[in-house]
């Protein structure tokens, strides 16, 4: 066996990984150098040529050493290896430090860079920013010059199309503007009447009210939600909601008055009816007691005292007392039908009336309300409907608790339709609302007409409404019918004769659920 080993692997590996390590290296710097020429800009194409060149400079000085060294090794020159190979070993170290240098310069200049390509951006954005203002300065002075056209135009059909009075006065509480809806309240044709000439306070029924609102102007700059009560060119008085604020220029005080003022006597009057139905259902209260606690004991006295009457002989003491016992019961019992009378309403008072106008009416005072709790009323009245014999008053009381009711079984949003339509076949009109609202469960339905029959918590109703309704109905010889479908909505029709008569045969049965009485 040899003592010694072959040289050739570490030739090939000296000399083909030198060799190789050369290509490499100058491949890369050709590769980065076309980085370089496609995008000049970039930092990091720049480093990585540069730093590509000095590992080329590395590979071709560590390449030449390791070459240099077989060859003159293999010439029996090692003195001259011995020689040159401080300085190969001090050219690599050169060239390491060479590629820390470029790497630590680089990330210098590519934060430089950076920046300035930031700002360069930013830059040509602005530039690109101002020529498309100059471009369109004109456009946009004629945008914003339609914009506030239309604005105003906006302003101004709220202001004339408003339901409610809108005025403008002056620092001395002249009119200077006002609406058609506050002509209209106020009694007058047209502004001129008006505007310049007389002053807010010549409308006020109660001088303190007008001293009291012009107080707390002047001291909190508003007022809101302030009860006043205004009189009209023709005298009536109105009580209004009214809520105004101060204008000031800052230097000289107040300078003019700006305010709103919604009409509540249609609503104040209609709030009076419902006072005066809540007023009948604690009454009813009262009087139902009255039945059950005395009408039943009256009712066994009576009975006894006829019996006895029959075992005695008239003209006798003792029969002359039991008709004296007899006479005072029987008028306990009229007391009591008086009482009861007297709490299933007042005297009805019929006339000539137009349907769709009573129906108008009392949509005129609940719509607001309605809308600002996202329901939708829907109207479909017959414009040949007959005149009808009946109480206007409490035709309303009736539509505005079925609507009411309509309401309070809505949860949130929904919808209320009101229809009417005569029916000529049976000589009848029906009046019909509708609503989306969670219905009455089978097991309720015939009860929703009962008198205090309800289903709110305590203190939410009286249960008295529906069956109130329902008195009126039944003198006017008409019917109410009640349609529902749990969580499908409920539909409450009225039918009225046309000509006062028999009652009209109902045309339809209850089924499920509908407002909650």
């Amino acid at each position: 066996m040899s003592d010694s080993y072959s040289m050739a692997p570490v030739w090939f590996v000296d000399v083909f990984g030198a060799a190789t390590m050369v290509v490499l290296s100058f491949a890369a710097v050709w590769y980065a150098r076309r980085l370089v020429k496609a995008q000049p800009t970039n930092a990091m194409w720049t480093y990585i040529l540069w730093f590509s060149a000095a590992l080329a400079v590395f590979a071709v000085s560590r390449s030449v050493g390791h070459i240099a060294k077989r060859f003159l090794l293999l010439l029996d020159m090692p003195d001259v290896w011995v020689a040159l190979r401080p300085y190969s070993g001090a050219f690599n170290t050169l060239a390491f430090v060479v590629v820390a240098a470029i790497t630590l310069f680089f990330q210098r200049v590519d934060k430089i860079n950076a920046g300035i390509l930031q700002d360069k951006r930013a830059l040509e954005d602005a530039g690109q920013e101002v020529m498309r203002l100059n471009r369109n300065l004109e456009s946009l002075v004629r945008q914003r010059t339609e914009e506030l056209s239309r604005s105003e135009k906006k302003y101004r059909r709220v202001f004339e199309g408003s339901m409610d009075m809108i005025f403008i006065l002056d620092g001395d509480a002249r009119f200077v503007d006002i609406n058609n809806a506050g002509l209209t309240s106020l009694g007058y044709a047209a502004k001129e009447e008006l505007v310049g000439v007389l002053d807010f306070r010549s409308f006020f029924v109660h001088e303190p009210d007008y001293i009291g609102l012009m107080n707390e102007l002047r001291t909190n700059g508003f007022v809101r939600d302030r009860e006043c009560r205004l009189r009209s060119n023709q005298g009536s008085e109105l009580f209004v909601l009214l809520s105004a604020t101060a204008r000031t220029d800052g230097q000289s005080g107040i300078t003019g008055y700006e305010g709103i003022a919604k009409d509540l006597t249609a609503r104040l009057l209609m709030e009076k009816q419902l006072q005066r139905a809540d007023k009948l259902a604690s009454l009813g209260q009262i009087s139902t007691g009255i039945a059950h606690e005395i009408n039943n004991p009256l009712g066994v006295m009576l009975g006894y005292t006829q019996l006895l009457l029959r075992e005695n002989t008239e003209g006798t003491q003792v029969y002359e007392d039991l008709k004296i016992i007899e006479k005072h019961a029987r008028n306990c019992k009229t007391v009591v039908d008086d009482l009861l009378k007297f709490a299933r309403g007042t005297r009805t008072n019929k006339t000539s009336i137009e349907v769709n106008q009573c129906v108008q009416e009392v949509l005129s005072l609940v719509s607001h309300q309605f809308e600002l709790d996202k329901i939708t009323l829907e109207t479909d009245l017959d414009p040949d409907l007959p005149t009808l014999v009946a109480d206007g008053e409490k035709l309303k009381q009736v539509i505005m608790n079925l609507l009411m009711n309509a309401r309070q079984a809505i949860q949130g949003s929904g919808s209320i339709s009101v229809a009417t339509k005569a029916d000529p076949a049976e000589q009848c009109l029906r009046i019909s609302i509708r609503d989306t609202g969670c219905g009455i469960p089978d097991e309720l339905i015939d009860k929703i007409f009962d008198p205090f029959f309800t289903t709110k918590p305590v203190g939410e109703g009286t249960g008295l409404g529906l069956s109130v309704s329902y008195g009126i109905i039944q003198d006017h010889n008409g019917l109410i019918e009640a349609h529902s479908e749990v969580d499908s909505g409920s539909t409450f029709t009225v039918v009225l004769p046309v000509t006062m008569g028999t009652p009209p045969q109902s045309v339809s049965t209850s089924e499920g659920p509908g407002p909650s009485t």
